[in-house]
């Protein structure tokens, strides 16, 4: 979560691979430019404090880090799953967002 903290968007895309694919709230965006326009959105629609609460690694290679989130948006607090992997020079190829347990 530390990735948008200040919306420091120049930084967090750095942490993406160039084709990676992110899976938010039903909508898919894929490659930096799509992923940055995203980050900016995401961090300017509402105001949040994002708390991690749990994490696991799976033997899939996927790591699943569970935060709350606290905020002006409808239904604050959630509980928000991030699935991700890396690829081989450890940037994220692939992350979806959803609700805890679903």
């Amino acid at each position: 979560m530390s990735l948008t903290r200040g919306n420091d968007h120049a930084a967090a895309i750095v942490s993406f691979a160039d084709d990676a694919h992110v899976t938010d709230d039903g909508r898919h965006y894929h490659g930096r430019s799509e992923i940055r326009r995203w980050l900016a959105r995401t961090s300017s629609e509402f105001t949040y404090t994002a708390t991690p609460i749990d994490h696991q690694a799976h033997a899939d290679g996927s790591t699943v880090v569970t935060c709350r989130l606290e905020g002006d948006f409808p239904g604050s607090p959630v509980d928000l799953d991030y699935r991700f992997r890396l690829d081989a020079a450890g940037r994220i190829s692939r992350l979806e967002i959803a609700v805890h347990g679903s």
